[in-house]
């Protein structure tokens, strides 16, 4: 049998005066995989039947000794969990290629793929990694993105798709993709730099991945196919990466697909792809294109890891609606009374559930774009929609004396307070959310508890999987401030939940606080209108050095204005509520600090009538079932009781 051609997509490395490409190398004999018993029966099934006529091989050439056909099975990796598939041998039986005509050229093992994709513990961080590739392409004109499950044909099994409608990829940038540490990604705004995390997402969340990509540039349509499988790498014993390829280029004058690349590398790379791919033919490849659209890629990943438990990471059965993650759903440790509201707060569900991820994953998302997960819209949700007593609190990191940013952080009490005990920041880089509900203190006594934050923090660079930051000085100065945000915060607005004060401010920092004013929603800002007066009418006209930025109440227009003048950027600001400085310096006279005094007692009141008549609630539920038990328990007696006087009549 001929060698064959096939092209291995490692990276590769430049000598001092000449660029290295990338060559194609002989295949062993034994890397050709022929089937001979399914040779009749596949036949002819590289000629596309349906759409554009393809200029394949077998229509140049009938002597088909040497053309590599489908199996019938998808091989599956040599193990389904991920944690578990590192192992791998390649020492006696491994397949080696031989490189001609290359100079410095970096060997990528196999192994990499897998030890590359473990900087992903969590399964939607990976996901979310492909999401952010359909989100750059908005400037190439993507309107959608759509994650849903599909099925592999050759087995049945589940598979994971992720498609867009964006500018798509030539052969070229196919080849980017499947290979490491390229990146095409000039703009400041792009999620992605690193042109690895493709890679890392992909083979966390499954063993192999199949990418169709139709391209359109300077009026030439291009089709690109690429296979990035483990299972092939891992069975074959490989010692390095290789990447099956199959492009193909519209010829508008004969109206037909054309293959590039040449015979003997498309019939090979072909057969490598029907082999270990999920379709077995030529006409079910290229109709996967079907619905892309005059450009998009659809990524299909197949072969899913598996759980501890041996069942699918991803479960697509629980909500049709929805993929969660396996088993991740974890018990909340407060009083029975509050346990639901916890357990169905976005802070709680986000961690298991993707649809609530997505909502939250992006800070603002174009009009013109749209997330579909299992055929569904994903409403974006606005995680500052969520907050009550709201402050926004301007930050100012600095290095060697230079400030490196302005930044102003969102910070309340989740509404659901004191109900729900969840907590943190959500920090997002580049309007992607890094950290969500980030704990940066651990609260004692309930101190910080209730407390969450949203900031966009672009002065401090993430990690790799995007799921943290590098701990660099900048971002232990945010982490530092942060935590004085949460207790600054707790310490002046604690009372309005009914929380006692058992960390007393020191003296010469109540006054000043004693003069902060509240952020009130636009009724009771209506209601005190009169007692904003009074206020105003005692103002100081004195400087503040306190860090804190308080902010009241007042109309679209001269919001906008005034942030205009300042020129100030804020996160997480909902649109039904608008903003500007009030003068710190403000100093409240004694009728006015005796009745915000009395507001906050009878809201103290309130919350604890509340909780009375929860347990209430919760009594009466008892009895009732108390009842209903010893209703049956007399009907049952009854029952016998008669039974009795039959037996004896």
């Amino acid at each position: 049998m001929e060698d064959r051609e096939i092209i291995d997509l490692s990276s590769d490395d430049e000598s001092e005066n000449e660029k290295v490409i990338p060559t194609a190398v002989k295949q062993e004999p034994d890397l050709v995989f022929d089937v001979k018993q399914e040779k009749s029966r596949n036949k002819g099934e590289l000629a596309n039947r349906n759409g554009p006529r393809i200029h394949s091989v077998r229509a140049a050439d009938d002597d088909d000794s040497d053309v590599s056909y489908a199996s019938a099975i998808c091989a599956a990796p040599l193990t389904r969990q991920f944690w578990k598939a590192g192992t791998y041998d390649d020492a006696a039986a491994s397949k080696k290629f031989t490189l001609q005509n290359v100079k410095n050229y970096l060997h990528v093992h196999p192994m990499f793929l897998h030890s590359n994709a473990t900087s992903h513990k969590w399964a939607f961080g990976a996901i979310a990694e492909l999401l952010d590739n359909a989100v750059d392409e908005i400037q190439n004109g993507a309107t959608f993105v759509l994650v849903d499950k599909t099925s592999n044909p050759k087995d049945g099994s589940p598979a994971l798709l992720i498609q867009d409608d964006g500018g798509g990829m030539d052969p070229e940038a196919m080849r980017h993709c499947m290979s490491f540490g390229f990146s095409d990604k000039k703009s400041k705004l792009a999620i992605g730099q690193y042109g690895n995390g493709f890679k890392t997402s992909s083979m966390r969340l499954g063993a192999d991945v199949i990418v169709f990509s139709r391209h359109m540039s300077n009026g030439i349509l291009t089709q690109s196919i690429g296979l990035l499988s483990y299972s092939f790498l891992a069975q074959e014993k490989l010692d390095r990466i290789v990447v099956p390829m199959v492009n193909y280029e519209f010829n508008s004058s004969t109206g037909s697909l054309e293959i590039l690349n040449g015979k003997e590398h498309f019939v090979t790379n072909l057969s490598l792809i029907l082999r270990w791919s999920p379709y077995s033919s030529e006409e079910e490849l290229l109709g996967q294109f079907s619905d892309v659209g005059s450009h998009g890629t659809k990524v299909i990943i197949y072969n899913l890891w598996l759980n501890d438990d041996g069942n699918l990471e991803l479960d697509f059965i629980t909500d049709p609606e929805d993929i969660r993650i396996a088993g991740d759903v974890r018990k909340i440790d407060t009083i029975p009374a509050w346990r639901e509201a916890n357990e169905k707060h976005i802070a709680h569900r986000f961690r298991f559930s993707l649809r609530v991820y997505m909502s939250i994953l992006y800070l603002q998302i174009p009009d013109s774009f749209r997330m579909f997960l299992r055929g569904i819209i994903v409403q974006p949700h606005n995680i500052a929609d969520d907050l009550k007593y709201i402050e926004f609190i301007l930050y100012k990191p600095q290095v060697g004396g230079t400030v490196e940013a302005t930044v102003v952080t969102t910070v309340g009490f989740l509404k659901e307070a004191p109900r729900v005990i969840m907590h943190g920041f959500n920090v997002y880089h580049k309007n992607r959310l890094i950290l969500p509900f980030w704990q940066v203190v651990n609260y004692i006594d309930s101190r910080g508890r209730g407390v969450v934050g949203i900031l966009q923090a672009d002065f401090v660079e993430p990690t790799h999987n995007k799921q943290d930051f590098e701990k660099t000085s900048l971002f232990q100065k945010l982490e530092a401030r942060l935590k004085e945000m949460t207790w600054e915060y707790w310490d002046v607005h604690c009372r309005l939940l009914g929380y006692r004060e058992n960390y007393p401010v020191p003296k010469a920092k109540q006054a000043e606080l004693n003069r902060k004013s509240y952020l009130v929603d636009a009724k009771a800002a209506n209601e005190n209108a009169e007692l904003r007066k009074r206020t105003m009418r005692n103002t100081s006209e004195q400087g503040s050095n306190n860090k804190r930025k308080i902010y009241e109440q007042v109309d679209l227009h001269n919001s906008k204005k005034r942030a205009k003048e300042e020129n100030v950027k804020s996160v997480g600001i909902s649109q039904n509520m608008q903003v500007i400085p009030a003068p710190a310096a403000q100093v409240l006279d004694q009728e006015t600090l005796t009745l915000l005094d009395e507001n906050q007692k009878l809201q103290t009141k309130c919350l604890e009538s509340e909780k009375i008549q929860e347990e209430l609630n919760l009594k009466v539920t008892d009895l009732r079932s108390k009842i209903e038990a010893a209703r049956e328990q007399q009907n049952l007696l009854l029952a016998q009781l008669q039974l009795l006087d039959v037996k004896d009549g």
